[in-house]
C-alpha cells in the first residue's frame, strides 16, 4: 500500500494541472464581446466605400479602425494578406500594418492540453494500479509460508496427550535428520502423513512441533488457499509450491484442512472441469507422479477423512494415517500441565482431579479452560489460580458463563431446584449412572440450571448404562409432574436426548430383544455437502412400528424407574431442593453431605385447616418408606447438563 503522502501528492498534481489549463484558457482566449460586431464582408464593403481609417493584420485577427475612431476585431480565419485582397479588400488610401506572425503559445497550450491531461491520467493510473497488476500476475504463485528449520517455536515437549502420534512423527523427523540409517536398509522416505482427528485435538500444533524438531524448511498452507475464482489458479499454485519445495529439499509441506480440495472427485456439480478437481489432480501428480526422486514429505490434517478421494489416501501418497483422538485422563493431565506452565497455581490445585472432571474435552478446550481460570483469578485480584477458578472455568466451557442478572420468578426458581435435584438424586441411586458432582440453579447460557456429573472415560456402553442415563434425563420431567402436578418446557432438551439415545439403542446398537442384532436405516451422505442429509429406509412398515414400540418401551421403563425412585425418596428430594433454593449452588462436598444427612421429621399436622399448605409443606408430610430403593436397570454415564431451558 502506498504511503498517504504519496496519494495526497498525486491528487494535488492533478488539481494543479487542471488549474493551469483553466487559467491558460481564460488568458489566451480572445475577448470577442461587443467589439466583434462586424463581419468580414462588412469590412470589405467599408474599405471599398473609404469608411476605414486604419487596418492592422495580427495573425488571424484583423483590427479595423473606422473613421469614427472605434476599433473592431474581426476573425479572418485562414485568410492571409494576399487572400484578403483577392476577396475584394481595398487598401488604397488606407493606413495598414501587418504584424509578424509568431508562435501562439496560448493556442499551442490549448491544443496540446487534452494530450497532456490524457498522458498524466494514464501515468497516474499505471503507477496506481501497478501493485494490483502485479498481484493479478501473481495469482498462480503459491501462498505457502516458509518457516526456517533452525528457529523452532514449538517442539514435541509442548505437545501432550498424543504419545503414539508423536512416536509416529518422530520417525519422520529422524528420517530427515539421518536418512542414511534408513536408506541402508532399503527403506524409502514416506510420501505423506495424514493427521486425522476431531477439532481441537492438536493436529496443527503437532505439525508446528515437527517443524521445530526436524530442522528443515517447513512450508505451511491451508487447503482453501489453493482455490480462487480464476480457473487453473489452484493447480498452478500446487505446481509452484512443489517447485519451491524441491529447491529446498529435504523439506516438509503441511496442508491444513486438506478436505477443502481433497474431496471425492465426481461429487461436485462442475464435472471434470471443476476447479477443486483440477487442483486435486495436480496434488496427486506431484505426490506420486513420474518425478518421484524427491525428499519432500507432505503432511496434511483433516477432521473429515470419510469425504477424501480414495486416490489421495492410497499408499505412495499418504503412506501413514495418524489418529489424534480425544485425550484420556492421563492425556488430559499432561495437557493441563503443559498449559499451566508459566501460570502460578495455588498449592491445593490438583490437576488430576480436574482431568477426571473434563471427560470429552479436547486439547483446545483444556487450553481455553486454563486461560479462563487465569482471567477469573485476575478479575478477583488473586495472585495465584485457585481450584475454585479452575472448576468455575469447567462450567464456563461446558455451559457458558453465569447469568446472575437474569431475573427469575420465585416459582420458576423452585421448579428449577426440584428439576435439578431430581437429576442428582436419581443419578446417585442408580448403580450404573455417573454420580453427581455439582448442582446449580444459576442460569448459564440458555439453561436455567445445571447438573454436572463425575464421568469416567468409557469406550463401550451397555444397555444398563443407557437405561440409567435415560432415567436420569427423565428425572427432571418426572419431578415436575410429581411435585407440581404439571410439567414445563424446561425438560424439552432432556426428552430429546433421551429419545435419541433410545432410538440409537434400537436402530444402531442392536440392543432390542425383539428386533435382534441388526441396524435399521441406511444413512446416505453427499460428500460434496459433507454432512448426512437423508436416511434410506431399508425396513418394512411393520418393522417401523416395532421400532417405535421398542423406543416407547425403553423410554417408558426409564420413566417408571425415575418415578419410583423419586416417589420413594420424596422427602430427600424436597430436602435437596429446599437447600438448593437457599444456596443456589451445591458443590461435591456439600452434595455428598446432603445425601448422607437424615431427612428431618415432618411437623405434626395442625388441628385447624387454614389456607392450603405450600408445596414444600405438603412434601414434608410424606414419610419415606422403610425399604431400600429397588435395584433398577442401569444407565449411561456422561450426561450433558440436563436443565430447564
Amino acid at each position: 500500500m502506498k504511503p498517504r503522502w504519496r496519494r495526497i501528492s498525486l491528487i494535488y498534481i492533478l488539481i494543479i494541472i487542471a488549474g493551469i489549463a483553466l487559467i491558460t484558457f481564460v488568458l489566451y482566449t480572445p475577448q470577442q464581446g461587443a467589439e466583434e460586431k462586424l463581419s468580414l464582408s462588412e469590412v470589405i464593403n467599408m474599405s471599398q466605400n473609404n469608411a476605414i481609417e486604419k487596418l492592422v493584420i495580427d495573425g488571424e485577427w484583423l483590427v479595423v479602425t473606422p473613421k469614427d475612431g472605434k476599433e473592431f476585431k474581426v476573425n479572418i480565419a485562414n485568410f492571409n494578406f494576399d487572400g484578403l485582397k483577392e476577396i475584394g479588400l481595398k487598401l488604397d488610401g488606407l493606413e495598414y500594418d501587418i504584424k509578424p506572425s509568431g508562435l501562439n503559445w496560448g493556442n499551442m497550450l490549448i491544443g496540446f492540453l487534452p494530450l497532456l491531461l490524457l498522458g498524466g491520467l494514464i501515468f497516474f493510473l499505471f503507477f496506481r494500479a501497478r501493485g494490483a497488476n502485479n498481484q493479478a500476475l501473481s495469482f498462480g504463485r503459491s501462498r505457502a509460508r516458509l518457516f526456517p528449520g533452525d528457529k523452532p517455536s514449538v517442539t514435541f515437549e509442548d505437545v501432550a496427550g498424543v504419545d503414539e502420534a508423536k512416536q509416529e512423527l518422530s520417525e519422520v523427523v529422524d528420517f530427515l535428520k539421518s536418512r542414511e540409517k534408513f536408506q541402508g536398509l532399503g527403506a524409502r522416505i514416506p510420501r505423506g502423513i495424514l493427521l486425522i482427528g476431531p477439532p481441537g485435538t492438536g493436529k496443527t500444533l503437532l505439525a508446528r512441533a515437527i517443524a521445530g524438531e526436524a530442522g528443515v524448511p517447513f512450508f505451511s498452507i491451508s487447503g482453501s488457499e489453493f482455490v480462487e475464482m480464476f480457473v487453473g489458479v489452484g493447480a498452478s499454485r500446487v505446481r509452484d509450491l512443489f517447485d519451491q519445495a524441491k529447491r529446498n529439499t529435504p523439506c516438509i509441506i503441511f496442508m491444513d484442512e486438506i478436505d477443502a480440495v481433497g474431496r471425492h472427485r465426481g461429487a461436485g456439480l462442475g464435472g471434470s472441469h471443476d476447479e477443486r478437481e483440477q487442483t486435486l489432480n495436480q496434488i496427486l501428480t506431484e505426490m506420486d507422479g513420474f518425478d518421484t526422486n524427491t525428499n519432500v514429505i507432505v503432511l496434511a490434517a483433516t477432521n473429515r477423512p470419510d469425504i477424501l478421494d480414495p486416490a489421495l489416501l492410497r499408499p505412495g501418497r499418504f503412506d501413514r494415517r495418524v489418529i489424534l483422538d480425544l485425550p484420556d485422563v492421563v492425556g488430559r493431565t499432561g495437557i493441563l500441565k503443559v498449559h499451566s506452565s508459566g501460570k502460578p497455581l495455588a498449592k491445593l490445585v490438583d490437576l488430576e482431579v480436574l482431568a477426571k472432571q473434563t471427560v470429552g474435552f479436547s486439547g483446545a478446550d483444556l487450553a481455553n479452560l486454563m486461560n479462563e481460570a487465569a482471567i477469573l483469578a485476575a478479575r478477583r485480584g488473586h495472585k495465584a489460580i485457585e481450584m475454585e477458578e479452575l472448576e468455575e472455568s469447567i462450567d464456563r466451557v461446558i455451559a457458558g458463563p453465569e447469568r446472575r442478572s437474569k431475573k427469575i420468578s420465585p416459582r420458576e426458581k423452585e421448579i428449577t431446584a426440584y428439576h435439578e435435584a431430581a437429576h442428582a438424586l436419581v443419578a446417585k441411586i442408580l448403580p450404573n449412572a455417573d454420580p453427581p458432582r455439582k448442582i446449580s440453579i444459576v442460569a448459564r447460557g440458555m439453561a436455567l440450571g445445571y447438573t454436572k456429573m463425575l464421568t469416567e472415560d468409557r469406550y463401550l456402553k451397555t444397555p444398563s448404562q443407557f437405561n440409567d442415563e435415560i432415567a436420569t434425563l427423565l428425572a427432571g420431567h418426572t419431578a415436575e409432574k410429581l411435585i407440581f402436578n404439571e410439567v414445563t418446557t424446561g425438560a424439552a432438551h432432556d426428552i430429546k436426548l433421551a429419545t435419541s439415545l433410545a432410538r440409537r439403542m434400537v436402530t444402531d446398537f442392536g440392543m432390542s430383544d425383539k428386533l435382534g442384532p441388526r441396524t435399521f436405516g441406511d444413512k446416505q451422505e453427499l460428500v460434496f455437502l459433507g454432512r448426512e442429509i437423508s436416511e434410506q429406509k431399508d425396513y418394512s412398515d411393520k418393522t417401523a412400528n416395532t421400532i417405535d414400540k421398542e423406543i416407547d418401551r425403553i423410554i417408558n421403563n426409564a420413566h417408571k424407574v425415575a418415578r419410583e425412585i423419586l416417589t420413594e425418596n420424596r422427602p430427600k428430594l424436597v430436602q435437596i431442593a429446599e437447600k438448593l433454593v437457599v444456596s443456589e449452588t451445591l458443590e461435591a462436598d456439600e452434595l455428598e453431605a446432603l445425601f448422607s444427612e437424615a431427612v428431618p421429621s415432618p411437623e405434626p399436622e395442625p388441628v385447624a385447616t387454614p389456607a392450603p399448605a405450600s408445596v414444600e409443606t405438603r412434601a414434608k408430610k410424606v414419610r419415606p418408606k422403610a425399604r431400600k430403593a429397588p435395584a433398577i436397570p442401569p444407565l449411561l454415564p456422561k450426561q450433558s447438563p440436563a436443565t430447564p431451558d
